[in-house]
């Protein structure tokens, strides 16, 4: 029986519309093949450096990180050797001439030089005393191994976020010239390579050891999940719960996104991967070109708001507001239910609205197939994993730790009596480890940069001096400092990682809302919403790129049917602030009105911009304009009577749905057209 696997293209994603580099793998299935043949000696580097990497995380996962700064330094250098041998100097192809050879090959020994020269002082450096005074050899190393990260970071997502770090640096260097509450002090050279090079705060900060120890924890827990077979199970799952519903196909994306989304954790990779089989299949059924493109897209910005991973944001979310990130992930489960409610009803009404059809049976996969025990048990395997983790009080990483063990064994002894290769489990399973200190790469880049601007942003005071700039501008106008911050996060956010963006933003204006009364937890959630919209919001918006360029559509087209089937997640920051309980926050009663709320006002909107006749005519819109009014409203009453008002609503559109389909049924009988 054919599925919608069948039909899918192998798309090499082109981005140059962008002005950005981005890493978006070539795919061809949901099911990565697991393979150690390098022919180059730069392949074979690669794989074997990225082997390392991931067996580092494994082992640090299970018996516990190294000392804070050999961790990080041997983290920072080992993904600064991949950083320098994935991507080329150029932004226009891959080869590589002989002298650029030679520049990265002698960086990555300086950087490597660097990382051994801090395990051998860490003694020194963290014995808690001052900080040793910056000699020449450390002024050399710390400028040297700082401008190869930055350069590696503009290799891979473009020259937007080392800019800003090299901003950062200069007004260090020469703030103390700017008149007014925007200058400092002065700092030499010297205390600001203390800063960057030999303290806890600048390349071996925080932000690194979130990224060396929790984080890529996870992401070698993700890359398992797809390398034992997640991936394509998630798939078959989606197809199979809604391919023959109407707009199947998109609800199929809605799904299939989510899911693939929440262990992935990346927009751009979410709508390179599952999109190449998803805005095929909808292309195919007749569907919109842009509408498709612009499902995918929304679907897939999800992922990153969904739990259990959500992105390289949240592990650092939970380090800065201090809080296990079990409480982050629990905080984002009923947001994430409300937008994805308020996607998938969108999509069914303009299904219906549109007549878009439903995937036929032909198409779809076998029942058996989807969920197949041999699929399952690894996935099932992984959650009892994390299970036992968390129960037993271990630490995040550790917790991943669990689960891995839990998904390999299961994996293993599943497919090995099932007369699978002892050849092709060992490649996959090696091929995850692979792909996971791959993975590690970009994301570990980005926060040792952007840990370099926290470093210094606290030490010049910049982002004090920001935060009394808004609030003398504003005044103690809450609505008013969050519309700020929200335009904020998605200009800076155009062209970089949700992480990136988050971290810059909530490092400079966080304070501004929390000094007036706003929740911490609520505040960064609110700027991690944003920085995730930032992604999908024109006019640089990644993720609309992708999908255009496998749809084949004008990306307007695309980012308007976007924006359009994602309106509630733009809203819904708002209303974090306004209901603190839609983060688990109040007790009971507050969650209850809270999820009341947000679902009424899902409902609501996405009635209102899918089109959803009530007596077809334009008072539908007011309708649903007035429930929409009624259910931001912060009270017990009006949140019920938005309630109750939806409902009736619901209730007389179904009740004329049937009235009109029994006219018509009884006008074909009348007619004759039906016969025995």
């Amino acid at each position: 029986m054919a599925s919608p696997l069948s039909h899918s293209k192998s798309s090499s994603i082109d981005l140059k519309m962008t002005g950005e580099r981005q890493v978006v793998a070539e795919t061809t299935s949901l099911i990565p093949a697991g393979s150690l043949q390098g022919r180059t000696p730069r392949e074979k580097l690669i794989r074997a450096v990225a082997l390392v990497l991931g067996g580092f995380v494994f082992f640090t996962a299970a018996f516990g990180a190294f000392e804070t700064l050999i961790q990080r330094s041997v983290f920072v250098a080992m993904i600064t050797i991949l950083g320098m041998a994935i991507y080329p100097p150029s932004r226009n192809g891959t080869k590589r001439g002989v002298l650029a050879t030679v520049i990265d090959t002698l960086l990555v020994l300086i950087v490597v030089a660097g990382a051994i020269y801090i395990i051998v002082r860490f003694e020194d450096l963290m014995g808690g005393g001052p900080t040793p005074v910056a000699s020449g050899v450390d002024i050399v190393l710390g400028t040297i191994i700082t401008l190869t990260i930055l350069e590696i970071a503009r290799r891979a997502v473009g020259p937007v976020f080392p800019a800003v770090i090299v901003v950062t640096i200069l007004y260090a260097l020469f703030g103390h010239r700017i008149p007014g509450s925007f200058g400092h002090r002065g700092f030499s050279t010297g205390f600001i390579i203390e800063t960057i090079f030999l303290s806890d705060r600048g390349l071996w900060g925080l932000l690194v050891g979130i990224a060396s120890r929790t984080l890529a924890a996870f992401v070698l827990f993700g890359n398992f999940l797809l390398f034992t077979g997640a991936g394509q199970t998630f798939f078959d799952l989606s197809a199979r719960l809604s391919g023959r519903t109407p707009g199947g196909a998109a609800k199929i994306a809605v799904i299939a996104s989510s899911l693939f989304g929440a262990i992935n954790g990346s927009t751009v990779a979410n709508v390179a991967t599952t999109g190449n089989f998803t805005i095929p299949l909808m292309k195919r059924l007749k569907y919109p070109s842009a509408y498709a493109a612009g499902v995918e897209t929304i679907a897939s910005a999800g992922g990153q708001i969904a739990p259990p991973i959500m992105g390289t944001a949240a592990f650092v979310m939970a380090e800065i507001v201090g809080v296990n990130y079990w409480f982050i992930a629990l905080a984002a489960i009923l947001p994430a239910i409300v937008f994805y409610l308020g996607l998938f009803l969108t999509v069914h009404v303009m299904a219906v609205q549109k007549d878009l059809g439903k995937v036929s049976e032909a198409e779809l996969p076998d029942w058996r197939v989807a969920v197949n025990g041999r699929r399952l048990a690894p996935i099932i395997a992984s959650v009892l994993g994390i299970g036992v983790g968390i129960a037993g009080g271990n630490s995040i990483q550790t917790t991943a730790f669990f689960g891995i063990v839990a998904m390999v064994s299961v994996y293993t002894i599943a497919n090995l009596t099932a007369g699978v290769s002892v050849k092709h489990v060992a490649l996959q399973l090696f091929s995850a480890f692979e792909a996971g200190g791959k993975g590690l790469v970009i994301v570990g880049i980005l926060l040792t940069a952007a840990q370099v601007f926290v470093g210094l942003l606290n030490l010049t005071g910049l982002g004090v001096a920001i935060t009394g700039s808004i609030l003398a501008v504003a005044g103690n106008n809450l609505w008013l400092i969050a519309a700020i911050v929200a335009v904020v996060c998605l200009l800076v956010g155009m062209g970089l990682p949700t992480s990136a963006a988050y971290i810059l933003v909530s490092a400079v204006f966080a304070s501004a809302l929390v000094q007036i009364g706003v929740d911490k937890l609520t505040v960064h959630f609110f700027i991690f919403y944003y920085a995730t919209l930032s992604v999908i919001t024109p006019p640089v918006c990644v993720g609309v790129f992708v999908a255009a360029s496998i749809a084949e559509e004008d990306w307007i087209k695309v980012a308007r049917y976007t924006i359009k089937l994602g309106a509630v997640a733009y809203v819904l920051p708002h209303l974090f602030i306004l209901y603190p309980g839609m983060l688990g926050m109040g007790g009971f009663p507050a969650i209850a009105e809270a999820a009341l709320t947000g679902v009424t006002f899902t409902v609501a909107l996405s009635f209102f911009f899918g089109g959803q006749p009530v007596l077809r005519s334009f008072v539908d819109r007011i309708l649903w304009f007035v429930c929409l009014a009624l259910a931001v409203v912060p009270s017990w009453p009006a949140t019920i009577l938005a309630a109750v008002l939806l409902i009736a609503a619901l209730i007389l559109t179904r009740s004329l749905d049937k009235r009109t389909a029994a006219r018509g049924l009884r006008s074909s009988m009348e007619g004759g057209s039906i016969t025995e």
